[in-house]
């Protein structure tokens, strides 16, 4: 990431004229994550002091076992000497899959961004690993939590994946 894209990054995400809605009461805008003709992936922070950017760069409706995205946030309220992703999917409003993944562990550090402190800049462009499989027709949401060792939400979003 350049110099300009990671001024515009935090500009975006700290402005109160560039869609930060922190303590208002409002909700933050929902995101295209990524768009096809046949799946499309929105989503929405539901933390009500910050927003932050995420972007998918293949999307299909076959996911692909290494997807290539893009995620960036400045952490505002806290550390992350630990970091752990938690997934809830849910299809017509019933559980389907839910799961954690340890992203930053003090002994085992995965990205650069481990360890990072409240205040400064995270963001990861690259693959992440996954299962390969056909997204089935439907609606389906996501809720998505990073969270610390302290169980501390560090970012949270509300996902919505649309396939036809």
């Amino acid at each position: 990431m350049n110099g300009l894209a990671a001024a515009l990054l935090v500009w975006t995400l700290i402005s109160p004229s560039g869609g930060g809605h922190g303590g208002r009461g409002e909700m933050w805008p929902t995101h295209v994550a990524c768009r096809n003709e046949g799946l499309g992936v929105f989503y929405q922070s539901c933390d009500p002091l910050q927003d932050f950017g995420f972007s998918v760069d293949q999307c299909s409706k076959k996911l692909q076992p290494h997807l290539s995205i893009r995620f960036g946030i400045i952490l505002s309220k806290e550390d992350i000497r630990e970091l752990f992703l938690e997934v809830l999917l849910l299809s017509k409003g019933a559980s389907v899959l839910n799961f954690s993944y340890p992203i930053c562990e003090d002994d085992l550090p995965k990205f650069s961004f481990c360890g990072r402190r409240k205040g400064e800049q995270v963001y990861y462009a690259g693959p992440v690993d996954n299962s390969s499989f056909d997204v089935p027709e439907g609606e389906y949401q996501v809720l998505l939590k990073l969270y610390n060792e302290n169980h501390s939400t560090v970012a949270c979003a509300n996902v919505t994946v649309i396939a036809s």
